[in-house]
């Protein structure tokens, strides 16, 4: 049954190859591209189940024991991440098929959508530092490749930047990776945090943890986020909902499982200044979400501030904290995604971005008011939607931290001043967007919902059962907690026939 956890990677690879054969068919590679995400969720929604009920789950590649072969690993955080990540693929598919465009559609969108996925769970599973390094290429070559789809101007500019800035990052990432191993002589993860632990963390060590944490915190838009707002500004709606919520979420994922399992020996180094990145990252997000009028710009400042929101709940590093961060993670993978659905779905609508461009729409759109509504106060992290259960904690150990530490006083502050932002953005657009009198009428409107009103309402369906449902879900999230927090968990598991 452990050849199963290659599934989340396999199968959206070999259905983006066939699908590139046959490219001139759309409809069969809507079709396959439907039951690839649906079979992927499938066995990420199992996989979830099978490391509840028999621990992580280990796949070694061509037979070759950890740390000298190729290692697939499945602990909780990873299964959920997983799970969350197919849910929000097959929401954001939907949205694309009314959406994206026959002309997006021929240009090999359905199969590089697949190398996308293939690539985030990709980074997901992998038990090594140099195939998550793989991984990552696989995502962003995908990613460059839906950026450019389309040709406008702004794509052109942008997508010029965000290429030349993960070009960069990716030359960095190698080059740690080298000094990593030649220091230690191993990239397995497992094997690198005894290898850590035998000798200690240098100098050297420390230096090549400072220097994959800023590789990390310019996939996950952590502060040094410049790159982000533009870019998804410049995408179309359904390809800024997967880049919304899922690149950034794998940056933060790299971050969690590096600076927990490998880089834990000297916190005063790498957690504080994650903590402090943290911190300026909610703030200055805040800020750009607050002082916008284009809708776009909003819903992508309103990313930063996620991430900055998670990595300081991580770095508060207790088990509730980490529960909290993570429980946040993924209700932030859903939120933001229908975010970002919703946001589309208006500048169809209208035809345009700006505020000041529409108003009354809920008169004739109701439904996509609601809806925007209940994803404005579950990004808010009004229980008992889905943000409040991970702010809750988060604020709560936050605030128990800060008496060893008043530094953690001010984090808890602008994470309190963030929400306020998020509060203020987002009711922003729906005073102004959907209520006063109404400018469009049905045969003004530039484009209709139809089709897209169903891929919110599950996502919005999802947020209400991960807040709802916290009682059933907790213990899963709770366990993901614990592997990040016990190093010994994950290394067992991986290295248990070595060691």
């Amino acid at each position: 049954m452990y050849n199963l956890v290659v599934l989340p990677l396999l199968i959206p690879v070999l259905c983006g190859l066939l699908m590139g054969i046959f490219r001139k068919s759309i409809a069969f590679q809507k079709c396959l591209s439907l039951l690839s995400l649906l079979l992927t969720g499938a066995a990420a929604f199992y996989l979830v189940q099978q490391v509840s009920a028999r621990g992580i789950q280990i796949l070694e590649l061509g037979g070759w024991q950890a740390p000298f072969g190729i290692v697939l690993v499945v602990d909780m955080l990873a299964a959920l991440l997983l799970a969350a990540a197919s849910l929000v693929s097959i929401a954001c598919l939907l949205f694309a098929f009314k959406s994206i465009g026959p002309e997006r559609e021929k240009y090999y969108f359905y199969p590089f959508l697949q190398f996308l996925i293939a690539g985030v769970n990709g980074c997901f599973l992998t038990g090594d530092l140099f195939n998550l390094y793989v991984c990552f290429e696989v995502m962003l070559v995908a990613s460059y490749v839906l950026l450019s789809l389309g040709g406008s101007k702004p794509q052109l500019s942008e997508g010029i930047k965000y290429v030349v800035i993960n070009v960069i990052s990716s030359t960095l990432f190698l080059i740690a990776i080298g000094y990593l191993y030649g220091v230690l002589g191993t990239l397995n993860m497992a094997h690198l945090s005894l290898r850590i632990a035998a000798i200690g963390q240098t100098g050297l060590v420390s230096v090549i943890a400072i220097l994959l944490l800023i590789v990390f915190s310019l996939k996950a838009a952590l502060f040094l986020y410049f790159w982000l707002p533009g870019a998804y500004g410049a995408l179309p709606p359904a390809i800024a909902t997967i880049f919304a919520a899922l690149l950034t979420k794998v940056g933060i994922y790299a971050i969690m499982r590096m600076f927990s399992l490998v880089f834990y020996h000297q916190p005063q180094i790498t957690h504080d200044l994650l903590a402090v990145m943290a911190v300026l990252t909610m703030l200055i997000g805040g800020i750009g979400a607050v002082v916008h009028g284009d809708i776009r710009n909003i819903a992508a400042y309103n990313v930063v501030i996620g991430v900055g929101f998670v990595v300081f709940g991580w770095t508060v590093f207790t088990p509730a904290a980490v529960t909290g961060a993570i429980y946040y993670l993924i209700h932030d993978m859903l939120m933001k995604a229908l975010l970002f659905m919703l946001v589309g779905t208006i500048i169809i609508i209208v035809g345009s971005s700006k505020l000041r461009d529409m108003s009354g729409m809920i008169t004739h759109h109701p439904l996509l008011g609601w809806l925007f509504l209940i994803s404005a106060l579950a990004l808010t992290g009004i229980p008992p939607l889905s943000g409040f259960v991970g702010k809750y904690l988060i604020i709560q150990e936050g605030l128990t931290r800060g008496a060893v530490h008043t530094g953690y006083y001010i984090g808890v502050a602008v994470g309190l001043l963030s929400t306020l932002m998020i509060l203020y953005s987002l009711i922003k657009i729906f005073v102004r967007g959907f209520w006063g009198e109404t400018t469009l009428s049905p045969d003004m409107e530039k484009g209709n919902t139809r089709g897209l009103i169903l891929p919110c309402i599950l996502l919005t369906a999802a947020g209400v059962f991960w807040g709802g449902g916290a009682e059933l879900i907790y213990p899963y999230v709770e366990m993901a907690a614990a592997s990040l927090l016990d190093p010994a968990i994950y290394i067992g598991a991986v290295l248990g026939e070595v060691i």
